[in-house]
């Protein structure tokens, strides 16, 4: 073990910083956020191929590379690093290459362009994730300028995006569909996109949902011929979410697997047509999600959200009102308030199996580099790892940014965390070689 981290040595900080240059330089036209801002991985693609392509087996390195898209300038990128037993293999996956976006009047530096501050690396996609991409990035390099011999074949998987990548066809589900992940089964999968330089042991499932509530519209000056949507819109919402933290209380596992919320339901959005302070609106829309730890299963949740809707449908007039003349049905004119409910596409939770191969080098790694081991599990979503460990696949998560500036103005990583994590990656590899 002592002689593949000797070999693979520390993280070359000068390789690194000038490709974190030149990938947060990109980062302005890799925000995701559609329909307005559509990212353009490929500008990520092009400067990582100019790092590994000479290591390519096409220019006689040993280096397998595969640049997939599903979609023009939205492309993945696969890089195998081969080794002797075809059973043994080790992965790092999930280094997305788009970045949420970033309001430059709202940050203290410019986002889309890496400030260096001592050992602040600043700028949009530091921590989440272009960090890890260019993090990896030099991993692959390494190993194919030492031509070190392993028995586990190294194979990296950068992702054209995280959000919305299942919808729009172009990132980690549809690779997955194409069985670029069926090799990955033979070993351990390290998902490399959380932060704070320990093993992320539990993820949340997320349920985006959409409320859309109808009343009816009237004069402000004559509320007893309206039914306010807005006010039936958060009576109904209440109730709503009254049953759900009845039906899906904290969980006993979650103090198991450390968990720092339990699981939520909320309002994240609202939408309604417009108009005068003088209008009450007859209709108005209400978005959010449900972040749901993997302990409870994503379609009974669903299921009970409808079940909430249809019931509040049939007896409206139970709902709290709001003042006198606050109603929910107008008997003389035969009109009743109703809500429908929709869903976009939802990820299960993920709790990583403590007891595998994966979580035992990662920890005696993490314990080894950064001197302890404090394992924490969120809320916040991953995609497709829970399908995989469902499948049988070994899947671990972490990185190596700061969760406090994740998805947050002024963001930065840290070089030393970075570092830490390259050696992280060593451990890992030295460890499967025993």
């Amino acid at each position: 073990m002592a002689d593949v981290k000797q070999i693979l040595g520390d993280l070359n900080k000068d390789s690194f910083v000038a490709l974190m240059k030149k990938v947060i330089g990109e980062s302005k036209y890799v925000q995701n956020n559609p329909p307005d801002l559509i990212p353009e991985e490929d500008r990520i693609v092009n400067h990582v191929l100019d790092i590994l392509n000479p290591y390519s087996t096409k220019n006689g390195g040993p280096l397998v590379i595969n640049h997939i898209a599903y979609t023009p300038n939205r492309g993945n990128l696969i890089v195998e690093y081969p080794g002797t037993d075809p059973k043994k293999v080790v992965s790092f996956v999930g280094m997305h290459m788009d970045v949420v976006p970033a309001n430059p009047d709202q940050w203290e530096f410019d986002p889309f362009s890496l400030g260096v501050d001592g050992d602040k690396l600043k700028g949009r996609g530091t921590t989440d994730c272009l960090g890890h991409v260019a993090l990896v990035t030099e991993l692959m390099k390494r190993l194919a300028e030492t031509k070190i011999k392993l028995k586990s074949t190294v194979i990296a998987i950068f992702i054209a995006s995280e959000e919305n990548a299942s919808i729009q066809g172009i990132g980690v589900e549809a690779l997955d569909t194409d069985g670029w992940f069926d090799n990955l089964k033979e070993g351990p999968l390290f998902w490399i996109d959380t932060a704070d330089k320990q093993p992320c042991i539990g993820t949340g499932g997320v349920i985006p949902w959409k409320l859309e509530v109808t009343g009816k519209g009237f004069h402000s000056g004559l509320p007893n011929k309206a039914i306010n949507a807005l006010e039936l819109g958060m009576e109904a919402l209440k109730e709503m979410q009254t049953r759900f933290y009845r039906d899906f209380p904290p969980h006993p596992k979650e103090q198991v697997y450390k968990f720092e919320a339990p699981s939520t339901m909320k309002p994240t959005q609202w939408f309604y047509p417009g108009g005068g302070n003088n209008q009450i609106p007859g209709e108005c829309t209400i978005s959010g999600d449900v972040r749901l730890t993997p302990f409870y299963n994503v379609s009974d949740v669903i299921k009970k959200l409808q079940e909430y809707v249809d019931d509040l449908n049939a007896n409206i007039e139970q709902l709290d009102t709001r003042g006198p003349v606050s109603k929910y049905v107008l008997p003389d004119e035969n009109i009743r308030g109703s809500m429908s409910i929709s869903f976009d596409e939802p990820y299960s939770g993920v709790a990583c199996d403590l007891n595998s191969l994966g979580y035992k080098v990662l920890s005696k790694a993490t314990q080894e580099v950064v001197g302890y081991v404090e394992p924490y599990s969120i809320t916040g979503s991953l995609p497709l790892i829970r399908d995989l460990q469902d499948r049988g696949y070994d899947v671990q998560t972490t990185g190596y940014g700061i969760m406090d500036t994740y998805h947050a103005d002024n963001e930065y990583c840290l070089l030393f965390d970075m570092s830490q994590g390259y050696q992280v990656f060593a451990s890992i590899i030295a460890q499967l070689e025993d």
